[in-house]
């Protein structure tokens, strides 16, 4: 990426991009200026943001992505690219082929963000789908910011990892699909009963679907400027009371 527009930049040192239009200096003055580390001998890899993640409060604060396979009776193996609202526990898609890469995974993802918005940042693990020149053209397009979990460390993909869990215990594991086209139809009504109609403990027992409704309502959102939706300007309000003041000693 070119220096004089805005790229990523990568401290090798505490392993978090930032985007700058200039050279950015680590915590120990290194400088570097796009998302890829030199590994050993000379091959490059994607980093991307290795900070800390706070759990989501919002939806579309944060989505997970991971790839699940299978297999359909003749052996054909397939793949499914989960996608899940670390917030609301939804699961947004369930993409089945028999090959899914970057480019694929990237018209997902903007077929999602239009119908439901974009997320402040996606998870992953470091697969080579995840990691291709697709997708970090896509994450720096669509202003997304990208989180690689450590390699080896499934367990910081927590909310993915728990949701796989169960798609393959509870319908893969008990499923046998002929072809392609009946699993995606069946995937795609497991996911509607999935979202709808069962409770989630960490929702407190709400179902994906009515947990993420309910922010709709919730009057702790924060408010669109409006005719009527903000609170008066300090200066006003003084001048209201040193109003109200002046009209009480005279009534008085």
């Amino acid at each position: 990426m070119s220096a004089a527009g805005s790229v990523t930049g990568v401290c090798m040192c505490c392993c978090v991009v930032r985007a700058s239009a200039s050279t950015t200096s680590g915590c120990s003055g290194c400088t570097v200026k796009s998302v890829w580390a030199c590994a050993v001998g000379g091959a490059k890899r994607a980093i991307g943001t290795r900070a800390p993640m706070l759990l989501p409060l919002q939806p579309n604060e944060r989505w997970s992505l991971d790839f699940v396979s299978d297999q359909l009776t003749d052996g054909r193996r397939f793949r499914v690219l989960t996608v899940v609202d670390d917030c609301t526990r939804e699961c947004l898609t369930l993409v089945a082929d028999t090959s899914l890469s970057g480019a694929r995974v990237a018209r997902e993802l903007d077929a999602l963000i239009s119908a439901r918005g974009k997320p402040a940042m996606i998870v992953s693990d470091n697969g080579s789908e995840f990691t291709s020149n697709a997708i970090l053209t896509w994450a720096d397009r669509s202003r997304v910011r990208w989180h690689y979990i450590a390699p080896g460390k499934p367990m910081q993909n927590a909310f993915i990892e728990s949701f796989n869990g169960r798609l393959r215990d509870e319908f893969l594991n008990e499923t046998l699909f002929s072809t392609l086209t009946q699993a995606r139809a069946q995937l795609a009504e497991w996911r509607v009963d999935y979202n709808g109609a069962r409770p989630h403990s960490a929702l407190a027992w709400q179902t994906p679907a009515a947990f993420s409704a309910s922010f709709a309502q919730r009057p702790d959102l924060p408010l669109r400027q409006g005719a009527g939706s903000t609170t008066d300007p300090a200066s006003t309000t003084r001048s209201k009371a040193k109003h109200n003041r002046q009209t009480e000693l005279r009534a008085g």
